[in-house]
């Protein structure tokens, strides 16, 4: 029997001895910050004017850096005299902004579901080429926007679609 004592004894020392560690002292969790993330840019807060028949890239004076801000600055510059810069949007107003990207407001899916920004707008008049350009480059620095459609709300008439684009197209 004093063999069998003598097993369980160590057998029991054997179980104790990892229970009381390796040695090293446990210590107190430790913040080091924040784990390594990959964080999209907002949109820059520029939009395109014209300058020597050309679009250029020129500071806003905008709050934030969302799409609509940006597109309403880009329509107010062009009722501001401007020194060596122009815009082919005079005699437009910017209405909206509609965003095909945003979660449905109920829990049904809508199909398809594009990046399409539709911007809607007002006026008389032919809309350039350079004004679609102005429009559709101002909001395509928001990346999540593969295509922007311009439409034309009209008094006491249906609206009017001008198109689909994207920047590349346009310039």
């Amino acid at each position: 029997m004093k063999p069998v004592r003598t097993l369980a004894a160590a057998a029991l020392l054997a179980c104790l001895i990892p229970a009381a560690g390796c040695g090293i002292t446990p210590t107190d969790v430790q913040d080091r910050g924040d784990a390594p993330t990959t964080k999209i840019p907002p949109p820059s807060k520029t939009f395109f004017l014209i300058k020597d028949g050309e679009l250029a890239k020129e500071p806003a004076n905008v709050d934030d850096d969302t799409v609509a801000s940006l597109l309403g600055a880009l329509f107010a510059a062009s009722s501001r005299p401007m020194e060596n810069r122009d815009t082919a949007l005079r005699g437009f107003t910017y209405l909206r902004a509609k965003n095909s990207v945003d979660p449905p407001q109920r829990d049904e899916i809508q199909l398809p579901r594009t990046s399409t920004l539709t911007v809607y707008i007002s006026g008389e008049g032919t809309l350039s080429q350079l004004g679609k350009a102005q429009i559709v480059c101002t909001a395509q620095q928001d990346a999540a926007f593969e295509m922007v459609r311009i439409v034309r709300e009209n008094k006491n008439r249906p609206s009017t679609s001008e198109g689909r684009f994207t920047c590349g197209e346009l310039k």
